[in-house]
């Protein structure tokens, strides 16, 4: 780990004790310090009953992001937050899903604890509600810490807009044909979701439903990373490619030993820390950041082939964390996420360099088709609509489909009135222009957090006699709509979760809803069968109370919600498989899990379907009926990739198991791929 002086630290990070402003800095000095340590005791307290959990028993961060540390000081210290903003933050967001369950003194409790941590000095006046006296606070670091010194030196000194190293791969595949002809390739999972059309569907029988239960783990890898793990593996010859927040790991896909691992070392803001994946292609294996850049390394060898800095996360630009997507010369990818009040694009990258190509605004600029659905022109600046799930090709047509997220802030609309194109949507684009060619719009004007997440899988299937070209897309509202890819004619659609109460008006008083801002189908979606002609729609069935918001505002670097939510006791998270056939939308069996459903799911020739659970259950079930044929408990939460493949004659499957992010409510775990096989 390459380590750093403290002459190579400008003055910022050095040794400081900034004077704080608390009416006057004379005022501070005889008092001695901003609050008082039975104030910090009482919200060390309430702090360990309701944020431990998430962000760790000493604010170092856990599921959740750290409260004290490098990290928290890069986005809060550097010289415009005050303590007001983050007294506004954690009293209107926090608890995840028990937002306002405190009242303002057990905040402001709270925020005395959390400044203890990061260097204020405790006096004889208690640290107050009063917006104004907070408003003068300066959040700003105290004392230099070991950790900030020798960890994260400041974004300033560490980033550079793009880095050439060693230039060409070693190799060059897999090929264009290889990519395209993906969805019969047996041997390999090309893309996140196996193939362009994300049809999730393996022609394998090795293992069937005479044999599934003799499955055994073949070997366990664990990555090193206690981050939400959304990951959806790719292999190749024989090599599995899977990421963590910040590392890349090649593995054999037989045994779990590593062949190569490249770490990032972050060069600005992380935003949001789970990564779902990578690309490959031409020797190079692709991925984003959650700080901004997007990068390639060498397939073979794991070296950095170059680096790029796309947006600037510290000037709230926003992130990435979905899986980039390949095709030509051209890397897709996708800017998140919605609450952080961005402004939502998707663009295309040179494959060789990473120079830009096209860029297709999700929330559109002056004079682009769709401005006329903002009736406040400015609301767009931080209109959401970010792409953060993943997208579909259809390569013959040359047509892209990518899901766009919500609208922001979330949940007060009055700040963005019309039907916010393109958020809540189907966006199709020519895939080598960037032009749009048509779109749907699932939740106009959405006020609950429903983003679209997925746009697939493309397939045909026959209706009342006639072959049909058909695209699935679902979000978290809850409703899987299916509609054909030529007419634009919406067939049918089909809930998957529990829906209720989504006409009513937003209060401040709060509406209950269901889905909830949890609720529907997240970052993985369908897949489906060839041989039983059926869709299997994993999902959360999760309700909850929404709140609009009495003080909105904007602060960079933090969740723009403009309200909150709410989970009741009575709101008990479970999930759903439903299986729907794909000719008339008709339901045709359902599983129902004790936990969130949030796990990929993967489908073979064999009539079976392969998926995991919050329980930490990989299980497999009979595509035809549903029944539960095998269970395994990995001994983490599930909630990422599960994916088949066949070398040397051997049929194997891959589970992700891990972490999930601390408002799902289950146990941590550590990042782990097993492999399973038959004896």
């Amino acid at each position: 780990m390459r380590r750093y002086s403290l002459k190579s630290i400008p003055r910022v990070f050095a040794a400081l004790s900034l004077a704080v402003i608390f009416g006057n800095t004379n005022a501070v000095a005889q008092q001695g310090g901003v609050y008082t340590e039975a104030q910090a005791k009482r919200g060390q307290a309430l702090y360990q009953a309701n944020c431990a959990a998430c962000h760790g028993q000493s604010l170092e961060g856990a599921s959740a992001s750290a409260l004290k540390g490098s990290r928290f000081m890069a986005k809060w210290a550097e010289g415009s937050h005050t303590v007001d903003e983050l007294f506004y933050i954690i009293r209107t967001q926090m608890p995840f899903g028990a937002a306002g369950t405190l009242n303002n003194q057990q905040y402001i409790d709270i925020v005395a604890f959390m400044l203890g941590n990061i260097g204020y000095a405790a006096g004889s006046r208690e640290l107050p509600t009063d917006s104004g006296v907070l408003k003068q606070i300066k959040i700003a670091a105290q004392v230099a810490t070991k950790e900030s010194s020798l960890m994260n030196p400041p974004v300033a000194a560490r980033t550079a807009e793009s880095t050439k190293t060693s230039g060409m791969p070693t190799s060059n595949f897999p090929t264009q044909d290889e990519l395209n002809r993906a969805a019969v390739n047996t041997t390999d999972w090309l893309h996140s979701n196996h193939d362009y059309a994300g049809q999730r569907y393996v022609d394998l029988k090795q293992i069937n439903q005479q044999n599934v239960s003799q499955l055994r783990p073949v070997c366990i890898y664990q990555a090193g990373d206690t981050k939400a793990f959304h990951n959806n593996p790719i292999v190749y010859r024989g090599v599995m490619y899977i990421t963590t927040s910040t590392s890349t790991i090649a593995l054999d896909a037989t045994s779990c030993r590593v062949k190569w691992r490249h770490d990032w070392r972050p060069k600005s803001i992380e935003v949001h820390p789970p990564n779902r994946g990578v690309a490959i292609k031409d020797g190079r294996v692709v991925r984003a950041t959650t700080d901004g850049y997007l990068f390639s390394l060498d397939i073979e060898t794991g070296k950095m082939l170059w680096e790029k800095k796309v947006i600037a996360s510290e000037k709230n630009e926003g992130s990435f964390n979905m899986a980039p997507v390949i095709f030509e010369n051209m890397i897709l990818l996708g800017l998140g996420i919605s609450e952080q009040g961005v402004k939502g694009w998707i663009g295309a990258f040179k494959l060789d360099n990473g120079d830009p190509l096209w860029r297709f605004n999700t929330v559109p600029d002056d004079g682009e088709p769709g401005v006329e659905t903002w009736g406040n022109l400015e609301s767009r600046l931080r209109g959401g609509g970010a792409v953060w799930a993943p997208m579909s090709l259809d390569q013959e047509q040359g047509l892209l489909y990518l899901p766009v997220a919500n609208p922001a802030p979330d949940f007060f609309d009055d700040l963005r009135p019309g039907a916010n194109l393109y958020t809540s949507s189907m966006v199709v684009l020519d895939v080598r222009t960037g032009k749009l060619k048509w779109y749907y719009q699932a939740v106009p004007h959405d006020v609950h957090d429903y983003d679209m997440t997925q746009v697939s899988p493309l397939f045909t299937t026959t209706i009342a006699g006639k072959s049909r070209k058909l695209v699935a897309a679902v979000g978290k509202d809850g409703l899987l709509h299916v509609l054909d890819r030529e007419t634009k004619e919406h067939i049918y659609e089909v809930p998957v979760t529990t829906r209720s109460y989504l006409d009513l008006p937003l209060t401040k008083q709060g509406v209950h809803a269901c889905p909830g801002v949890l609720g529907g189908v997240l970052w993985n979606g369908p897949a489906f069968n060839l041989r039983t002609n059926m869709l299997y729609v994993p999902a959360v069935d999760w309700c909850g109370t929404f709140r609009e918001g009495t003080d909105v505002r904007f602060v960079p670097g933090q969740q723009y919600m403009g309200g909150s939510f709410f989970n009741g006791p009575e709101d008990k998270p479970h999930g759903w498989l439903t299986a729907i056939d794909a000719s008339t939308g008709k339901v045709a069996w359902k599983y129902e899990s004790a936990k969130p459903m949030l796990a990929a799911v993967t489908t073979t020739s064999a009539d079976l379907v392969f998926t995991g659970e919050l329980t930490g259950d990989f299980i497999v079930l009979d595509a035809r009926a549903g029944k539960v044929l095998y269970r395994f408990n990995t001994g983490g939460p599930m909630n990422g990739g599960v994916v088949t493949y066949a070398i040397n004659g051997k049929q194997y499957v891959a589970a992700a198991s891990g972490s999930a992010s601390g408002f799902w409510q289950v146990a941590p775990g550590a990042s782990t791929i097993i492999i399973f096989a038959l004896p």
